[in-house]
């Protein structure tokens, strides 16, 4: 059953797919989650951070996702792409998230972090500030540009793919990321001529 004998050369088994999984999750087989986890628990954290600059709070969210996929599992229909499924999931919980939240906590407030006290080479601390101003213009989006533009850019999300996740037309994606893109653009460049120099 294993992919690999025991000198490590592949048996020619190809590993579950996660839709395969998914279906034996749903059947009964709750155990096959763990390989799901496995496999997901990093992009949903990732996708979590870049929403809400909280790494805590992003741990949270994960496992709320695959609390939620042990929930909801019954309704899991074999013909959807499992990832689509799980970031439809991910962006209820995401939502549920703000609204418990609302208020307690100022997004810009969510990426202020302590300064590393270790000293930086110039070219490393000039990378931090860019990733600063970038994570800055990005928290200054509206919620629904934001989260577009975290599947696009940094969930490496296919257009056709979103625009499934979002129930829209391709075009509409294109066109709202495009948007999105313009906007973090401008966002970004106000907040590095508004630097000091």
């Amino acid at each position: 059953m294993d992919d690999e004998n025991s000198n490590g050369e592949k048996t020619g088994r190809m590993p579950p797919t996660d839709n395969e999984l998914m279906e034996l999750v749903r059947d009964g087989k709750v155990e096959k989650l763990a390989i799901l986890f496995e496999r997901h628990q990093t992009m949903l954290y990732n996708f979590f951070l870049r929403l809400t600059g909280n790494r805590a709070a992003s741990e949270d969210l994960v496992q709320e996702v695959f609390i939620r996929i042990l929930k909801y599992r019954a309704g899991y229909q074999g013909e959807n792409r499992f990832v689509v499924w799980v970031f439809q999931i991910a962006r209820n919980a995401h939502v549920d998230f703000l609204r418990k939240k609302k208020g307690e906590v100022a997004l810009d407030d969510q990426f202020a972090e302590a300064p590393s006290q270790e000293p930086l080479p110039e070219e490393r601390f000039e990378a931090d500030q860019e990733a600063v101003l970038v994570r800055r213009a990005l928290d200054k989006l509206p919620p629904k540009k934001r989260e577009l533009l975290v599947l696009f850019r940094f969930q490496n999300l296919k257009l056709r793919e979103i625009a499934e996740l979002l129930d829209v037309q391709v075009g509409t994606v294109k066109v709202q990321v495009h948007r999105a893109l313009k906007d973090l653009s401008r966002i970004y460049l106000e907040l590095q001529g508004g630097k000091a120099s």
